[in-house]
């Protein structure tokens, strides 16, 4: 079955997609992005996506190209040729075209508007509670990481570095603070107590991380936005990534050594277990 992708106005075949080689994205990475996933057919928390898409778009100086309801028939008749399957939705936005290679960009550039779909293939209950391992890095990135820029240089470095040490992901240090992952929001439990980094331009705001701490908050688990210093990874009780295709995984090593008892913990267990009811609500239509 071939897929089309949404470009500029257009379902097409991913085969005859085209973008110009004068694209700032292609140029500048000039562009923001989203990750949607899909459960069932139903789109997990649109309207948040949507809305982080707007922080976006103005954090770059650029106007939404759609309204919500523009958007949201783009992506449903997109995720509706997968039907009621689970999918994960990329959507992208950059700046456009231009004659002349400029840092600055001209007034008036119509942007590129892309997404595709395709299966989405989330870790299975053995694999979560099998965990990842994770190493501290030096965060390289720029100020302003809570605009979700196609700009991912130093986040693919970051991964691979991660990579090369036979670790999944990398949690990033600036200032002797754990801010989040190269590709997951940071989430730690102390003596029972669930913390994340608060909001900042120093971490994305992930939508994943907003639905944990609707969880807490609705289901009576103790929880804090505080700063988490470099030095509270190793004495954690608990240490959780957290992302829109990979959901919440639990670190069972850091550099090297156990985390907790070095299995999946059980504020974790409970989280999950949550997390999946919320899932499957969707699936059934259900509003959450």
């Amino acid at each position: 079955m071939s897929i089309d992708v949404y470009l500029n106005g257009e379902f097409l075949p991913i085969e005859k997609a085209r973008v110009s080689v004068t694209d700032r994205g292609f140029l500048f990475g000039d562009g923001v992005y989203e990750v949607i996933p899909v459960y069932a057919g139903h789109l997990f928390k649109l309207q948040h996506h949507l809305q982080r898409l707007h922080n976006s778009l103005r954090g770059i100086g650029m106007a939404n190209p759609h309204t919500q309801s523009e958007w949201q028939e783009i992506l449903t008749r997109l995720t509706a040729q997968l039907g009621s399957s689970d999918q994960a939705l990329y959507l992208q936005v950059t700046r456009g075209c231009t004659d002349v290679r400029d840092h600055a960009w001209p007034e008036n550039i119509e942007p590129t508007i892309y997404a595709r779909t395709k299966p989405l293939k989330t870790p299975t209950a053995e694999e979560k509670r099998r965990g990842i391992h994770a190493i501290t890095l030096d965060d390289p990135r720029w100020k302003l990481c809570n605009i979700k820029a196609i700009t991912l240089l130093a986040n693919v470095l970051a991964r691979h570095e991660a990579k090369q040490a036979g670790a999944q992901e990398a949690i990033l240090i600036s200032d002797d603070l754990a801010t989040e992952g190269a590709a997951s929001n940071l989430f730690i439990v102390r003596d029972k107590l669930l913390m994340t980094p608060p909001k900042s331009d120093s971490l994305l705001p992930g939508i994943t991380r907003e639905i944990v701490l609707e969880l807490a908050k609705r289901h009576g688990i103790p929880y804090a936005e505080a700063n988490i210093a470099a030095g509270d990874l190793h004495t954690a009780d608990e240490i959780w990534m957290s992302s829109s295709t990979k959901e919440i995984l639990p670190v069972l090593k850091l550099n090297g050594q156990s985390i907790g008892n070095g299995v999946a913990g059980a504020l974790w267990e409970e989280m999950n277990t949550l997390y999946e009811a919320c899932k499957q609500r969707l699936r059934q239509g259900e509003e959450i």
